[in-house]
């Protein structure tokens, strides 16, 4: 069924349930909309980019690592209100030590759980591992660093790589727009669950779990 209580032609949630955005299945008139608000977000690529440059360097001196756009804007997926997400590998026996070095620099906002990989055959729960994340602003755009478990990190990558060589034009359209509309309704729970859909599809074992939005 249409939802439109956002103005839109789409049956949001059919395509909640399948998981995934299908150009195919929007009306033309609603595939027109979803591009001209897509072409829209694309207008602070040049300013967006300008800033994670400054931002990965900055990372670089405070770390001695190099980052990857782990977020929404490195693949082309954000909206006009989204930050910066970079991610870096780092070594799990020194993250007290990483704790103490970004102190001056970040704000601390805890450890999450990020990937589940298979369960154990010796164990009957499934292992687990954490990422630190750490908030700072650069001029003026909020910025989240996680701190991801060297294997993990190396995983992220090999995804994000998989997710820009195949997703295409119309899908990331496709995708932006019904995160777009769910975030507009009000679905916010939705809405965190949607912005993992992509990675989910592309690394079905890496599992980011959602940083709560602020109140």
């Amino acid at each position: 069924m249409a939802d439109r209580s956002v103005g839109s032609e789409l049956d949001l949630d059919a395509i909640l349930a399948t998981r995934w955005a299908d150009p195919a299945v929007f009306p033309a008139s609603e595939f027109l909309r979803a591009s001209e608000f897509y072409c829209q977000r694309r207008n602070r690529d040049e300013e967006l980019l300008a800033v994670r440059a400054k931002t990965a360097a900055l990372i670089r001196e405070w770390t001695g690592r190099d980052s990857r756009d782990v977020g929404s804007f490195g693949l082309r997926l954000n909206l006009e209100t989204s930050d910066l997400d970079l991610g870096i590998g780092y070594p799990v026996e020194r993250r007290e030590e990483l704790i103490a070095l970004l102190a001056p620099k970040t704000v601390f906002k805890g450890e999450r759980v990020t990937r589940f990989p298979a369960a154990d055959f010796r164990s009957s729960e499934p292992a687990a591992t954490t990422r630190l994340v750490f908030a700072f602003e650069v001029d003026g755009v909020e910025v989240d660093l996680s701190a991801l478990t060297e294997e993990d990190f190396a995983v992220a990558c090999r995804m994000l790589d998989d997710i820009e060589a195949s997703m295409t034009e119309p899908e990331r359209i496709a995708h932006t727009w019904v995160k777009y509309l769910l975030r507009s309704s009000g679905r916010m729970a939705e809405y965190a669950q949607w912005k993992l859909v992509t990675y989910a599809r592309f690394c079905p074992e890496f599992t980011w779990v959602p940083i709560p939005e602020p109140s």
